[in-house]
C-alpha cells in the first residue's frame, strides 16, 4: 500500500529539514525546490498542487527576512500573502487539508501575559502584516487547515539566532545581546513533528479539530538567556566563549520593531490534541549537540 503523499512548500528551510528527517517512513514527503516550485508564481504554484493526488499540504515557506521585509514589502506579501491564499484556494477545490506556519510577530507584544490564539492581532512590520494577511486568506478559503503560530525557530539548518551565535562566538571577544525581549527558543525539528502528528490526525480524523494553534518549546527566555546556554554548552565543549553584555532593545536598534513579548501559550494545542511541549534548555541542548560534535571542528552549514 503506497504511503500518502505530502506536499511540502520551504523544504530547504528550517522548518521543512526538519520535517525530512522527522517523518522517518509515515508519509511520502515531497518537498519542491524554489526552482520547481516558485511562491512567487501563481502558475508554479498551481502546477505543483494539480501535479499528484496530495493527501495534505504543509506549507512551510515563507518570507522570513523580518528586516529586509521593511524594504521589500512586495515580495513579502507575495509569498506570505498571495502564495498560503492560492495554496489554500487550490487545495480547498481538492479537499485536501492544508498545515500552515504563521508566527508570533502577527502580535504588537504589548501583552504582559503568553498570547492565546484569540488574541487581537496587531503586527509591528511588514513581516508580520503579511504572515497575518496569509492566516486570512487561509481562513477565508474554507479548506479544512490548521494554522500554527511558532516563535524564535532555531535548529542545526539555516540561518538562524543559536548558529549566528556560535559564528560571532568564535570571532568575538565580547558580545551585546538584547535582554528585554520575552519568547521562547522552538526547535525547528520539534515543530515539524508537531505538523506530522497533526497531519496523521487530520488525515485519519475527520473529525479531528482544525483552527488555529500555538506551539512554541515550554518555558520563557530572552535573547541574552539564549545566548547564555549557547556558550555555556560550546564551553563544556571547549570552545571560545565571548564575555556577554546584557542590553536593551533601543541599543540595537534595527529596521523592523521587534515585540518585546513573544510568548505564546500553547494550552489549546495541549488540550485538543494532547501535544506537550518540552522545555526549550533540552530542545536547545540537542540542537547544539548536533552543532558542536563534528569532531571537525567546524559549524554545520
Amino acid at each position: 500500500m503506497s504511503k500518502p503523499a505530502i506536499l511540502v512548500t520551504g523544504g530547504s528551510g528550517q522548518v521543512g529539514n526538519g520535517i525530512a528527517l522527522a517523518n522517518r517512513g509515515r508519509f511520502e514527503i515531497i518537498a519542491p525546490s524554489r526552482s520547481e516550485l516558485d511562491l512567487t508564481d501563481p502558475a508554479s504554484i498551481e502546477t505543483a498542487i494539480a501535479s499528484r493526488d496530495w493527501a495534505a499540504i504543509i506549507s512551510s515557506g515563507a518570507y522570513t527576512a523580518v528586516d529586509k521585509a521593511e524594504s521589500e514589502h512586495s515580495v513579502a506579501f507575495a509569498v506570505n500573502t498571495n502564495a498560503p491564499q492560492m495554496i489554500a484556494q487550490a487545495a480547498a477545490a481538492r479537499t485536501i487539508p492544508l498545515l500552515h506556519v504563521s508566527t508570533d510577530y502577527v502580535f504588537d507584544g504589548a501583552k504582559t501575559e503568553p498570547y492565546a490564539e484569540g488574541d487581537a492581532v496587531a503586527p509591528l512590520g511588514v513581516y508580520g502584516a503579511s504572515k497575518e494577511a496569509g492566516e486570512q486568506a487561509i481562513r477565508a478559503s474554507n479548506v479544512r487547515h490548521i494554522i500554527l503560530r511558532t516563535a524564535w525557530v532555531v535548529s542545526p539548518w539555516g540561518n538562524n539566532f543559536v548558529k549566528t551565535m556560535l559564528r560571532l562566538g568564535a570571532e568575538r571577544d565580547r558580545l551585546g545581546i538584547v535582554a528585554d525581549q520575552y519568547g521562547c527558543p522552538t526547535s525547528a525539528a520539534d515543530i515539524a513533528e508537531v505538523l506530522l502528528t497533526l497531519t496523521e490526525r487530520l488525515l485519519g480524523d475527520p473529525q479531528a479539530p482544525a483552527g488555529t494553534y500555538h506551539f512554541v518549546n515550554a518555558g520563557e527566555a530572552t535573547w541574552f538567556d539564549l545566548a547564555s546556554r549557547v556558550f555555556d554548552r560550546a564551553g563544556q565543549h571547549g570552545r571560545k566563549t565571548p564575555e556577554l553584555n546584557a542590553i536593551a532593545t533601543r541599543d540595537y536598534p534595527t529596521p523592523a520593531k521587534r515585540p518585546a513579548n513573544s510568548r505564546l501559550s500553547t494550552a489549546k494545542l495541549q488540550s485538543d490534541y494532547g501535544i506537550t511541549p518540552r522545555p526549550w534548555q533540552d530542545a536547545i541542548d540537542d540542537i547544539l549537540n548536533t552543532l558542536l560534535e563534528d569532531q571537525s571542528g567546524s559549524i554545520h552549514a
